[in-house]
């Protein structure tokens, strides 16, 4: 993919993507309930092999399949992405006995899964966990609160980080897959901004085992990661469709509005506007793709990429809808208008998944290791 260009097949299949996100999909989403699992939704997603191309594709197809679907449906985007971050531990780090147990059912959109890192306390800082797993026996049980958890409480399983104790900070983390219906784990839904299922989740003295364990004890620091540094530049992608839709949608009304004697598109104050719109928004795509590009090819830069991603798209959503909004004047928020949908639903991703904050610093530190051993090796 030289200069970050799409091929032609690339092309047709993003095109064929957002119109099935469009005319399949969304009517699937139109009729869940708001807050709630769409279980219809994600059969659906699974029936048209969308959920195995998750677990299948490279970070680019990823970022691909993500910034299509938003454009069209952001509800099934959102969906198969979940699936994909809820589950990408356990097909990473999980033990063959898992991955056979859990992951069919995800892919075909039977079982939900749920990635379960941030607490009350804690949750752009992944390091400060509090959920506490006493050991107990041959295995531990886990006691304390999760919150702003996507598909809660309603998942059929979850990824949970939990202290072990190893050692102080990141190392003394461990990641457990646990079924929801084990004897003292319970949630309620929160009632949020955007339509996503989110909840909290409480663990009472919630019993797990050495078969539970996601990858090693003490390294499910490492297993949040790895699985963050994959889906950050795909929910780069996932701004960037937002941030193309709302584009297209100004574009179609400021050409056709009349206004002071002819069309809007005809004031330069309109016109400079949607150029800054547009530049912003393939700026941002050009860096997902680049970021997506360097995690494929193994690169050892992918943290800092992949937070730039994430930093700019999210951001540069943020812009391109708010503008819109202001072009499309009243019309736009009323409820049921693409750009009101599109308002919600683009405040989010600049907090979940680490905040734009958290972004920053993740680049500064990336930039300043990387200028440190460039020192050292002069």
């Amino acid at each position: 993919m030289a200069g970050f260009a799409l091929g032609v097949e690339e092309e047709e299949w993003c095109g064929q993507l957002r119109a099935l996100s469009e005319q399949r999909l969304k009517p699937l989403a139109e009729k869940g309930e708001p807050g709630r699992v769409n279980r219809p939704l994600l059969v659906a997603l699974g029936e048209l092999g969308l959920l195995e191309r998750v677990f299948t594709s490279g970070a680019m197809e990823l970022c691909l399949l993500r910034e299509s679907l938003a454009y069209g449906c952001t509800e099934a985007e959102t969906a198969l992405a979940l699936q994909g971050l809820g589950a990408h531990p356990v097909l990473r780090s999980g033990s063959d006995a898992q991955r056979e147990r859990w992951l069919p059912g995800v892919r075909e959109g039977r079982l939900v899964a749920a990635f379960a890192l941030s607490e009350p306390g804690a949750g752009s800082d992944a390091a400060a966990l509090a959920l506490e797993a006493a050991p107990d026996g041959a295995g531990w049980r886990l006691g304390g609160q999760k919150c702003w958890i996507s598909n809660a409480p309603e998942a059929d399983f979850y990824t949970v980080f939990a202290r072990t104790g190893e050692a102080a900070g990141a190392r003394g983390i461990t990641a457990f897959l646990v079924p929801a219906d084990r004897p003292g784990l319970s949630g309620e839904a929160l009632d949020m901004l955007s339509p996503h299922p989110i909840g909290s989740l409480s663990f009472d003295g919630v019993p797990v085992g050495r078969e539970d364990v996601l990858g090693e004890p003490g390294q499910g620091f490492r297993v949040a990661m790895e699985t963050l540094n994959l889906f950050r530049p795909s929910v780069g992608a996932f701004a960037v469709g937002m941030a193309r839709a709302a584009l297209d949608a100004t574009l179609a009304h400021t050409a056709g509005r009349t206004a002071f004697g002819g069309v809007l598109a005809d004031l330069q104050a309109v016109a400079h506007r949607v150029a800054e719109m547009a530049t912003r928004t393939e700026a941002a795509r050009l860096l997902v793709y680049a970021a997506a590009g360097a995690y494929d090819a193994g690169s050892p830069d992918v943290p800092r990429r992949a937070a730039m991603a994430k930093l700019l798209a999210t951001e540069t959503a943020q812009y391109v809808v708010d503008h819109a909004v202001q072009l499309h004047g009243a019309a736009a928020l009323r409820r049921g208008h693409l750009l009101e949908h599109l308002y919600r639903e683009v405040r989010a991703p600049r907090i979940y998944e680490g905040a734009s904050e958290v972004q920053r610093t993740i680049i500064a530190k990336e930039l300043y290791r990387a200028a440190g051993a460039g020192a050292v090796a002069r």
